[in-house]
Formats: structure tokens, sequence, C-alpha cells
């Protein structure tokens, strides 16, 4: 069935997200901060570009968002110029945002108030699982409103699983963030030890890799790390945010996070580097500059 469709943010994942729910043949209206890059899309896909969340959102049946932040969602949201001011009664928001679990609750009272439903729906699989349509959802919400939007959901989307009530999402980013983390430090000091050592970086993870130590980290990364080439995803800025977020949660909840603090400063000491824009991976070089 054909729906009418709002995508809010337009960035590395939104773009070709809202990408995929326009060529499975719905009636897509986006909106993005900086115009050109809706513009763009408009030239590439199907569809009708929005002077401001308001006007995407008039009239959807479903209003999907993907920004940076808390303040960035309760703008586009609630702003002055945001999404709840046309919302329709009975429209589902969905938010693919990384964001505490805090707003998503928030976000999902106001708009029952008034009338439509929310999901938070974090993602997880970075640019090239955006750009595959393979991502991860991960979903927070009432089971009969997520029945309703699995299937445009599904757009985008290798693996769409509701974990529980409103906020259920975004805790289940989290750990996902929290177990990246920590793989990737493993990693990290791994190769950067072999490398040390005088091994054929290829000739280890073409065997390592066959047994309990593989990761998908490994398995798509050891090569760049090595090679010192961290431009394949998802920022280090953006992974030091959602850790905060985490490690936030983490005291909430009474749960000791050591690991992933330690880490937290590790990413830090890259962004010292100069490394911000790099990929997670990029951990890898703190170690090296270290020699």
């Amino acid at each position: 069935m054909t729906c009418n469709v709002a995508f809010i943010g337009l960035g590395v994942m939104g773009y070709p997200m809202a990408g995929y729910i326009s060529k499975a043949g719905h009636n897509v209206t986006v909106f993005n901060r900086t115009k050109f890059k809706a513009e763009k899309w408009i030239g590439e896909y199907k569809g009708k570009m929005a002077n401001t969340p308001a006007e995407a959102a008039d009239g959807a049946d479903f209003i999907f968002t993907c920004v940076g932040n808390d303040d960035d969602l309760r703008e586009v949201a609630t702003g002055e110029n945001g999404l709840f001011n046309t919302a329709k009664a009975g429209s589902i928001f969905i938010d693919n945002s990384t964001v505490s679990a805090e707003v998503s609750r928030e976000l999902n009272k106001k708009a029952n108030d008034k009338g439509f439903s929310f999901l938070d729906a974090p993602i997880s699989g970075g640019q090239a699982g955006a750009e595959g349509g393979i991502l991860t959802v991960m979903v927070g919400g009432d089971e009969e409103v997520f029945k309703k939007a699995e299937s445009v959901i599904d757009c985008y989307s290798k693996k769409v699983k509701l974990i529980g009530p409103c906020g259920s999402g975004q805790l289940t980013k989290m750990m996902n963030q929290m177990c990246i983390a920590g793989t990737v430090q493993g990693l990290s000091e791994a190769i950067n030890f072999g490398i040390n050592a005088g091994l054929d970086m290829d000739k280890v993870m073409e065997t390592i890799s066959k047994g309990a130590a593989q990761s998908w980290q490994m398995e798509n990364r050891y090569r760049t790390m090595t090679d010192d080439k961290f431009d394949y995803g998802f920022a280090i800025d953006w992974m030091r945010k959602d850790l905060k977020i985490a490690i936030e949660e983490a005291k909430k909840n009474g749960s000791p996070v050591p690991i992933t603090e330690i880490i937290d400063g590790y990413y830090a000491e890259v962004q010292k580097m100069g490394g911000n824009r790099w990929d997670s991976s990029g951990l890898i070089a703190r170690l090296k500059k270290k020699k």
C-alpha cells in the first residue's frame, strides 16, 4: 500500500534511507536543515521537498526523523516549525536518531496527547548499511503501532525488531555502541601487537576470523586499520556523543561501565589528534602514536 511519508534529516544515514522508502513506491516529502542536500535528494529520487519539518509532516501517514542529538530532535519535533504543529491524528512518528531514552519518552507522551503515535527506532549498520538498505533497527513502542509501521521501516533494513515499550530502542542502541567500542579497542590492540611483532596481518586475520575472535569489525575494518585509513563511516564525534548517552544512562540505572568510560577517554585522545571525523576504527591511531 502506498503511503504518504515525511523524512526529516538527510545526513549520511537519512539520505539513502529516505531514498529506499521512495524507491519502494511511497510518496515521500523530505526536509533537511541544509537545503542543498534536499535539492540533491529530489534530483536523485522521486519525491517532494519541504521548507520546514511542519510542512513535510503535513498530511503524512508516517513521519521519520534522523537527526544529530536530543536538541536537534526537539527542534524538528516541537520547535516553532516542528512536525508536531501539523502531524495528523493517527499518524506515526518514527525516530531513527540516536538520542536519550528520556527524550524518546518525552516525545512519546506529547505525541499521544496530540492523537498520534511515536516509535523510537535507532539504527545500526553505519553508512554502508544505510546505502545498502540493510540496517538493523531496534524499536521501542506499542506493538500495534509497530505492526503498522514495520513494512515502511523494512524498506531500508534487513532486521527490524520491537524490543519493548518506548525507550527500549534507545537503550538497546546504547548497548550496541558499548559493544562496538569494546570490540574496536580489542581489535586495535591486537592489530598493533601483530604489526609490532612483524606478522602478516592478512594471513593472521584470514586465520583468526574463522574462529571465536571473529567480528564484523574484524572482517570489515582490519585492513583499513592496518593501513591507517579511517574514512569509512561512523565518525568518532558521533561515537563519543553516543557513548556519553550510554554512560549517563548507566549512572541512572546503577550499571558499572568502566571499560566504556576508558574507551570514551581514548576516543577523546584521538579527537585531539585531529580524528574527529575519522570512523570509529580510528581508535588504533593512538596506539601507533605511542610507539
